[in-house]
């Protein structure tokens, strides 16, 4: 009795896992195929580098819901894009435009590996010129005696 409860206790654990998009009914496959891409194309906003097709948040379930909606409607993949976009901003995209409020999005990165290794060339400089002796005017004169003595 008990196996057979935690049986569908685990399977209904699995169905509320389940990614959501056999639940929607297209025409025609290339319809299902269109929604699978633009799910796969978006960022879910709640998870952590997934994808709409991918996540498992609600709000991911939601978007999809509404793409879903708009694709029924007859909305382009563009509009449903825009609308997207508009309503979420462009962290809704995986590859936002180069624009002037997403410069550091696309360039921030190579930004951070020049300045960390342009502070490497300056530790490093550093650190070699501290390791060069410098010797006082009586320490080059002692050494200069030693090396007159040797000849």
């Amino acid at each position: 009795m008990i196996r057979r409860l935690l049986l569908v206790i685990t399977l209904m654990g699995t169905q509320a896992f389940a990614a959501d998009p056999a639940i929607f009914e297209f025409d025609d496959p290339t319809q299902a195929a269109r929604f699978q891409q633009l799910a796969e194309e978006l960022r879910c906003l709640v998870c952590q580098n997934q994808s709409l097709a991918d996540s498992h948040a609600d709000l991911a379930g939601d978007l999809r819901r509404e793409i879903h909606q708009k694709m029924q409607e007859g909305a382009t993949n563009e509009e449903i894009v825009d609308f997207l976009v508009q309503r979420y901003g462009d962290f809704v995209l995986y590859r936002p435009p180069i624009r002037p409020t997403t410069y550091l999005l696309w360039f921030g990165p190579a930004l951070l590996l020049v300045l960390g290794f342009g502070v490497f060339i300056v530790s490093m400089r550093r650190r070699n010129q501290s390791l060069t002796p410098t010797l006082s005017e009586a320490e080059h004169r002692r050494m200069a005696k030693l090396l007159e003595e040797e000849d």
